[in-house]
């Protein structure tokens, strides 16, 4: 009796597990897709519903090995550190050509990660094992591969893609590891550990009007490795786009708008707003001390800062005829209404000021040619003097796309002129400020993780 009442328990607690983790899936913010959450959402409710027709508590069937592996993936995903997440525990697309013609691995067999995202504004690929350490196996048995072959078939794999290839390939060991095995990974493929601090995130519940915590867990004894996919002398990456200076992309002074003599009167909020960016100064390099400093604006973000509706006249223009209105805008009639509603009920610059307050701006040449053309034919003279103001607060770089994004394949939905604005972002190593997320979901359907902030889009009045 006691042995039954001790396996009833243990699947009730493991249920109440699993309820747990979908609400915490649920809740995952905006750095994780709609098809990843819809994804882990599957796998939980997949490990309810096992457990839930259990067979009866005298049998020594063991319980589901998988919600622990699921609890460790949810809280690497609630990192802060972890964004632009595309693709949670599927295969990926890789067609990839094995050079390794010896290797058991071959080009149709499926490569398992279980995170594809961008870490501190790196891709990289997460493996995440929830796995008493004393289990996990280096060399091949009867009963599995080991766990050498399954990181060289990943290795391999990272190596023999450009657009997926990621800087690194990360592994989380949620349990600890052996000193054998962390010795391995270190000497055999160059592991060294993750200088990065994971946080600890309580499972709770309510229950009777008040939180309580019912999954202590705690990761302080888990391992955190991470392989570099392009190792040479000193550690130092080699990735395409480290081995070149990004600075000697930045057009020359002349070229530069220069701030020196901004004029500000332009509306309380813009000024606030484009008083909070590093200003560019000069194109010296010895003034950009870091790479963490960068965010990439499309013509989406530029038009969203000067746009007439996010700059005071959304109920100016709300309270004109419709019959103006639809003269005026024609088939996007109901598209500026929409924006105008939209930012009385929330002003966007008060959204942006977090994504660019204390950031240096840098836009491509073809982003100011669009967005000066754009300016010219549909802005007020307003929109244009804020215009020729944010220009000279935002460094402007030649377009120099990462091979990563122009490797991929040139179609409707991937257009060749969105991937050198978004691709010179990455090449950068800043996130492209956006409304464009036709071009964001595209990609992240590939499995590429790409770091971008959503904004919401506005278009120009004629104020």
């Amino acid at each position: 009796m006691n042995y039954q009442g001790n396996r009833e328990e243990e699947v009730e607690a493991a249920k109440k597990r699993c309820r747990v983790l979908i609400e915490k899936i649920d809740s995952l913010g905006i750095t994780i897709t709609q098809p990843c959450k819809h994804t882990l959402s599957k796998l939980a409710h997949s490990e309810l519903s096992f457990l839930s027709r259990f067979p009866n508590p005298t049998s020594s069937q063991p319980l589901s090995v998988n919600i622990g592996h699921l609890e460790a993936i949810v809280h690497i995903l609630q990192q802060p550190f972890i964004t632009a997440v595309s693709r949670v525990c599927k295969p990926l697309p890789l067609p990839f050509s094995n050079t390794n013609k010896n290797d058991s691995s071959s080009s149709s067999n499926p490569i398992h990660v279980h995170i594809v995202c961008t870490l501190n504004k790196n891709p990289v690929w997460i493996i995440v094992s929830d796995r008493n350490p004393n289990y996990i196996s280096w060399y091949p048995s009867k009963k599995t591969k080991g766990f050498k072959s399954r990181i060289q078939q990943v290795l391999d794999a990272a190596q023999s893609t450009n657009t997926l290839r990621p800087f690194s390939i990360v592994l989380f060991f949620s349990n600890g590891l052996t000193n054998f095995i962390h010795q391995k990974l270190q000497d055999e493929f160059g592991a060294s550990k993750l200088a990065l601090e994971f946080s600890d995130f309580d499972f709770c519940e309510e229950f009777e009007g008040e939180w309580i915590n019912v999954i202590p867990r705690s990761y302080k004894e888990a391992c955190i490795l991470e392989i570099k996919v392009d190792r040479v002398v000193d550690d130092v990456a080699s990735s395409e786009h480290r081995t070149k200076d990004p600075l000697v992309n930045v057009l020359p002074p002349e070229c530069q708008g220069g701030n020196a003599y901004l004029n500000l009167g332009l509306g309380n909020s813009f000024s606030a707003l484009v008083s909070q960016m590093k200003k560019v100064g000069s194109t010296k390099v010895e003034d950009f001390p870091g790479e963490d400093d960068f965010v990439n604006f499309d013509t989406t973000a530029l038009i969203a800062l000067v746009s007439g509706i996010s700059n005071g006249c959304a109920e100016e223009l709300l309270n004109k005829p419709e019959v103006e209105l639809r003269h005026r805008f024609k088939g996007n009639y109901e598209f500026v209404i929409a924006q105008a509603m939209s930012e009385i009920q929330n002003p966007i610059h008060g959204g942006l000021s977090a994504a660019i307050a204390g950031k240096r701006g840098i836009i491509c040449e073809s982003v100011l040619s669009e967005f000066k053309e754009l300016v010219l034919m549909c802005g007020g003279a307003n929109e244009k003097s804020r215009a020729d103001q944010l220009l000279k607060c935002l460094l402007i770089v030649r377009d120099s796309p990462s091979e990563r994004l122009m490797g991929l394949p040139t179609t409707r939905k991937l257009a060749l002129k969105n991937k050198i604005v978004f691709g010179t972002g990455d090449y950068w190593h800043a996130p492209t400020l956006t409304a464009n997320m036709a071009f964001v979901r595209a990609v992240a359907q590939t499995a590429m993780s790409l770091f971008t902030i959503e904004h919401r889009p506005r278009a120009l009045t004629g104020n």
